[in-house]
């Protein structure tokens, strides 16, 4: 398992070079990557057995957790370094990437050319992320993939041979007190709730548009779900609706991801707040995201 940029992904099934910590040389095959997740499975194989890492839960981290990230930095090889979880759920959008919204464990432990596709590992030993990416131009602003992420994007190569992303033709802003309340004293019409998500932008001729779902309406129910904890968690875009904690604590945006779960072309309920007191219930089909555009 290592990160997607470390290959040139016009070649699939590329063979690479794969060098273990006693020396052994492998010709590894690129099996299978995800581009927007920066996730790539390399398979090498050999006649008696690998040692292998404990592969943790990224969702059991909190912010000043201790961490390590191994890699060969520069070259230089079982370089160690260490550091603090600084953010277990920083977005793409917040970090200037556009497209497809990802998560990130935003981290402190040093990282260089040379780290990507490397662990990050707790202090049990057990790998909870993959390094990604730095930020150049400051220090200590580092990231990598959550390990509840890859777990996930494994288990559809495994199953389907691909990720498929469901798709809404949605922007979403999760709501809370404050910005309700200023909502409510600009708009005289705004609906009445206490939580939810505003939707904010609808794709024309995409699946919500399709199902009649409008700017200014307030989800609040999805596939039979209350929508609109605003505690945030990256679980939610991770595991299917079977696999949520009991008492989890979701954000609305997040949990409508999850909800939907790998499903294209099934037909979900979506019930919305629309207006002072409006309740309008709709059925939308996500479409399989277009991988060219997300």
């Amino acid at each position: 398992m290592t990160c997607t940029p470390l290959f040139d992904f016009e070649l699939f099934r590329l063979k690479v070079d794969v060098t273990l910590h006693d020396g052994r040389t492998f010709v590894g095959t690129v099996v299978n990557a995800d581009l927007h997740s920066d996730i790539a499975i390399v398979k090498i194989t050999s006649s008696t057995p690998f040692p292998s890492a404990k592969l943790g839960s990224s969702c059991k981290l909190n912010p000043g957790d201790w961490v390590v990230a191994m890699g060969c930095p520069r070259s230089l090889q079982h370089t160690i370094t260490a550091g603090i979880v600084s953010c277990v759920n920083r977005k793409s959008s917040e970090i200037g990437l556009g497209g497809m919204l990802r998560e990130y464990i935003q981290i402190d432990c040093a990282i260089n050319l040379g780290n990507s596709g490397g662990p990050l590992v707790n202090l049990d030993g057990e790998v909870v992320g993959v390094n990604v990416m730095k930020f150049t131009s400051a220090t200590g602003l580092n990231f990598a993939v959550p390990m509840d992420t890859i777990s996930k994007i494994m288990k559809q190569f495994k199953k389907k041979g691909r990720i498929i992303r469901p798709w809404l033709g949605l922007k979403m802003l999760d709501l809370n007190e404050a910005i309700i309340s200023q909502l409510q004293d600009r708009y005289p019409m705004f609906p009445v709730v206490d939580k939810g998500v505003l939707i904010l932008m609808v794709t024309p001729g995409s699946p919500a548009d399709l199902a009649g779902i409008s700017p200014g309406d307030v989800v609040i129910e999805f596939r039979g779900r209350p929508v609109g904890s605003i505690a945030e968690s990256p679980i939610a875009a991770v595991y299917p609706e079977s696999s949520f904690y009991p008492g989890m604590m979701l954000s609305g945006r997040s949990l409508i991801v999850g909800l939907m779960g790998e499903e294209v072309g099934a037909a979900l309920k979506v019930v919305v707040k629309r207006g002072k007191d409006g309740i309008e219930t709709m059925t939308v089909v996500p479409e399989e995201a277009n991988p060219e555009l997300i």
